[in-house]
């Protein structure tokens, strides 16, 4: 039977940009909510993405990613999103889909892809200056965190042992 896996929780945002750092307003909600994540699960601040985010992959055997998403869904709508392939990611995630969408590529070349999991919240626009988010994305903080916890809970679930009658 194998170990607990390694969790990490990655915020993803621009803190800078109001609701398109909500990823790294929720990461910085979790770490001030310590009771809300199990013990052994790290929760890191991802900033905007990009290849410095690589040793995080590797070292995790589960990722769980944290980020706004421009989509035609309702603004404040939580989705979890099992991405296999760069382009299993929301077409316009954000100002940093590009740099996310490479690290994925360059993993999946390199062999070194963990179990990822996305969990996009919509956002209205990335127009929005500064580092207050507005309310409808400030109040799903909690819904966000649950989202999380579940998500981490699931993933930390041993796998049911598959049982097979040989007198069959």
């Amino acid at each position: 039977m194998s170990a607990t896996p390694r969790i990490l929780v990655l915020g993803i945002g621009n803190y800078l940009m109001g609701d398109e750092g909500v990823g790294v307003h929720l990461a910085e909600y979790l770490q001030q909510q310590q009771q809300i994540l199990p013990e052994g699960v790290d929760v890191i601040d991802g900033g905007t993405g990009g290849f410095h985010l690589l040793e995080f992959f590797e070292q995790y055997d589960v990722v769980i990613l944290i980020d706004a998403a421009l989509d035609n869904y309702d603004v404040g709508t939580i989705r979890v999103i099992r991405p296999k392939f760069a382009a299993d990611f929301p077409r316009a995630m954000s100002t940093h889909d590009i740099g996310m969408r490479d690290l994925i590529n360059a993993l999946q070349i390199l062999g070194k892809m963990p179990d990822v999991w996305l969990v996009v919240i919509s956002i209205e626009s990335l127009q929005q200056q500064g580092i207050e988010m507005t309310s409808t994305i400030r109040e799903q903080m909690p819904a966000l965190a649950k989202t999380v916890q579940q998500l981490v809970a699931k993933t930390m679930e041993p796998a049911s042992p598959v049982l097979i009658d040989v007198n069959a």
